[in-house]
């Protein structure tokens, strides 16, 4: 439009506005990285309303509340309040924008506030979309993190271990005769074993170890070490650990472990946890009360 009716230079900046708006939205399509291209859009379309209102005047006035509002939804909240609080000190520099100093304080007013809600705004959305991406991610029954967050958590581990940066041992376990559990003593007894088990698990893991509740009564630990004797002793720990304090109205309650060194061989999670799921099932087999190493299979 600014074309067609003869307004060439304003004309000129609209469309390098809109380029200039299109290239972090190509490159956040092509490497997933929003962030950075986030805090770059918010810089782009502040300045971009500078230039607009410097080249139009009062008419393009109206442009900033819409930039004040959309910098909050494309980048954090600490650098769109930096761009917004320096767009709107910048009006004031601009020449003739203002018909007369009524003017100037009432946009400025009203601009602060636009900053200051949406700020609010922004801020209790974030805390609500970190409350619920923490219950999405943990178990309701044991407070441990559920088999969502252990598929995302492996994944990081096995990138890690092929980019040469850590060494992982992954233990999965299981309650041993837990059906009698329940069918004796009802689900609610079930349900207090599972929390008691998943505080022992809690309890033997180190600061750089996780537990997940895989479903059900199995769990996995995953374990930052070194070598096969290392995952060996872990598991054991584990096993006479939860043999000497897990208890329910039958008595004793026992699991048995089955555990895999994270190899080259593992492409995916999915590798990784069938060997030591395969280790479970041999350990069950075995007699219960036990455990396995995958590697001790081959």
């Amino acid at each position: 439009y600014r074309w067609t009716s003869g307004q060439h230079l304003v004309g000129m900046v609209d469309a390098g506005i809109a380029l200039a708006v299109a290239s972090p939205a190509i490159y956040t399509w092509r490497t997933g990285d929003s962030l950075r291209a986030g805090r770059v859009l918010c810089v782009l379309n502040s300045l971009a309303c500078l230039t607009v209102c410097w080249l139009i005047g009062p008419s393009a006035l109206g442009w900033i509340y819409l930039v004040l509002l959309t910098n909050f939804f494309i980048t954090e909240r600490l650098p769109a309040l930096l761009a917004n609080l320096a767009l709107t000190g910048a009006l004031l520099l601009i020449p003739d924008l203002f018909t007369d100093d009524f003017h100037a304080v009432s946009v400025e007013v009203t601009a602060l506030l636009t900053t200051v809600f949406s700020f609010i705004f922004s801020s209790r959305n974030q805390d609500d979309r970190v409350q619920l991406q923490q219950m999405a991610s943990l178990d309701a029954l044991t407070g441990v993190p559920n088999r969502r967050a252990m598929e995302n958590v492996l994944t990081r581990a096995v990138a890690d271990f092929h980019a040469g940066r850590c060494c992982y041992g992954l233990v999965v376990l299981d309650v041993d005769r837990f059906k009698e559990v329940n069918d004796l003593y009802g689900h609610s007894a079930g349900d207090t074993a599972i929390a008691d088990l998943a505080a022992i698990l809690r309890f033997e893991m180190r600061k750089q170890d996780q537990v997940f509740r895989f479903g059900g009564e199995e769990f996995v630990a995953l374990l930052e070490l070194d070598t096969r004797n290392d995952l060996e002793a872990a598991t054991e720990r584990l096993r006479k650990s939860v043999r000497d304090s897990l208890r329910g109205p039958g008595g004793q309650i026992t699991i048995s472990l089955g555990a895999a060194m994270l190899t080259e061989h593992d492409k995916t999670w999915h590798d990784w946890f069938s060997r030591a799921d395969a280790a479970l099932y041999r350990a069950k087999s075995g007699g219960r009360d036990n455990y396995v190493i995958a590697d001790d299979l081959f």
